[in-house]
């Protein structure tokens, strides 16, 4: 007896057309152009997974800083000052105290500063 393939064909078909939705065009429409697309989008979403937290961390050092050179030191002195002081804070977090908790941003602030030892200042 010979096997039909169709059950399994329009279900994978089916399976793609759900993906390519809200696509433009044949995109969306066109079987052959919406695998490629599916391809590329998918790829596109691989690689940025990693860019977006290279771009959050850049932000966040950003943030960090403003508010250090805001304060009289730059970003690098206050890291150093931070590991010297045994504050184990991520970026992330004390990006958000500067915005969002400036008193408390302070007070680590003060304690990095005076960890810095006296030849590095």
């Amino acid at each position: 007896m010979r096997v039909r393939i169709g059950s399994a064909r329009n279900k994978k078909k089916n399976r793609l057309f759900r993906e390519a939705r809200g696509y433009v065009g044949g995109r969306s429409k066109l079987l052959r152009t919406m695998k490629e697309t599916i391809i590329r989008a998918r790829a596109y979403a691989y690689r940025d997974r990693k860019t977006k937290k290279r771009v959050f961390r850049r932000l966040w050092i950003t943030r960090l800083s403003a508010a250090c050179r805001a304060r009289g030191l730059r970003y690098s002195e206050f890291i150093y000052g931070l590991k010297h002081a045994g504050i184990e804070l991520d970026r992330k977090t004390l990006s958000e105290l500067a915005i969002h908790e400036p008193a408390v941003f302070d007070e680590v602030f003060e304690q990095a500063k005076g960890a810095i030892p006296a030849t590095a200042a």
